[in-house]
């Protein structure tokens, strides 16, 4: 049986099995929202699509004891963020502190831009358990430990974004990827 699952600053994200929270819902700044939200109720499973790179590496680590208060031993956030090594200038700008961001999206509240050590360092100081799923590496490489969407969907992904097409058809690099986390709450 799937237990409650919980996508926190959905805007206008929305997927089958999990519902969606706006900020005035859960702030993952605020743990007084959740518990108004959540009562005596806990998630199996949190998931933030680009959401993280708005707090500062203290307020992320401080989202993340909040998250982990709120979920089942065993349970799961899954976290996406723009990743600091996407090699590509346009979307580097874009995503950058401060920076613009797309025109439905502003960037100009981004606290941070994360590469795979910094964010998983984040949920591993709140007691995670971390897996990373999707990632630039050090040496301008894409890596991708195999994942499901069944299990928390990121648009902004290899799996399921558009503009990756040609890279699932195996016919160029990635067009738009995120850096992806699982964590886990050990039980």
């Amino acid at each position: 049986m799937v237990g409650l699952q919980v996508i926190v600053g959905a805007g206008e994200q929305r997927w089958p099995g999990w519902l969606a929270t706006q900020r005035d819902q859960l702030d993952l700044r605020d743990e007084s929202s959740f518990q108004r939200f959540f009562g005596s109720t806990r998630a199996q499973a949190f998931l933030c699509e680009h959401t993280w790179e708005h707090l500062t590496i203290e307020e992320g680590v401080e989202a993340a004891q909040i998250c982990r208060r709120f979920l089942h031993d065993g349970g799961r956030l899954r976290v996406a963020v723009p990743d600091g090594r996407f090699p590509d200038d346009d979307y580097q700008r874009t995503v950058q502190v401060g920076g613009p961001g797309p025109v439905d999206h502003p960037a100009a509240d981004h606290k941070v831009v994360y590469v795979a050590e910094t964010l998983a360092a984040v949920f591993e100081q709140a007691g995670f358990e971390v897996a990373l799923l999707e990632w630039w590496d050090r040496a301008g490489c894409f890596r991708v430990r195999p994942w499901s969407a069944d299990d928390g969907p990121i648009y902004r992904s290899s799996l399921l974004d558009r503009r990756n097409e040609a890279y699932r058809a195996g016919n160029g690099p990635p067009g738009f990827t995120s850096l992806i986390v699982d964590t886990f709450k050990a039980v």
